[in-house]
């Protein structure tokens, strides 16, 4: 995939995220780090036909999430059907490198590194 069809695919996934998943909003950096890691895993995983676990209870809220946010992404993003298993993980693992430096490294929210969490 060429390096401008990536950014703008990611860039829409990205704005779907940004204004209709709350999951993002966590108050501390690590929980947004567990959220984004455990929900673009678990889509990731969805999307390209593998296994997902679902054994403990923190894997299965990720997996409702990320069971909507595929499902979304199928519905919304028609391209994502053209896409090669590799091609998915690659436009996901961009997708989530984007989404923590959004909500995690480059946020100005200084809540999210207090101690006191």
């Amino acid at each position: 995939m060429e390096e401008d069809v990536l950014k703008e695919r990611v860039a829409q996934l990205e704005d779907f995220i940004l204004k209709k998943c709350l999951w993002q909003f966590h108050s501390r950096a690590w929980d947004r780090e567990r959220q984004n890691e455990g929900v673009l895993t678990k889509t990731t995983q969805i999307l390209c036909g593998d296994p997902v676990a679902k054994e403990t209870a923190e894997d299965r809220c990720y997996w409702v999430d990320a069971v909507v946010l595929a499902e979304e992404y199928r519905s919304r993003f028609t391209w994502t059907a053209s896409l090669t298993v590799p091609e998915i993980r690659v436009l996901m693992a961009a997708l989530k490198d984007r989404i923590d430096y959004v909500t995690i490294t480059g946020s100005l929210n200084k809540e999210l590194t207090v101690k006191q969490y």
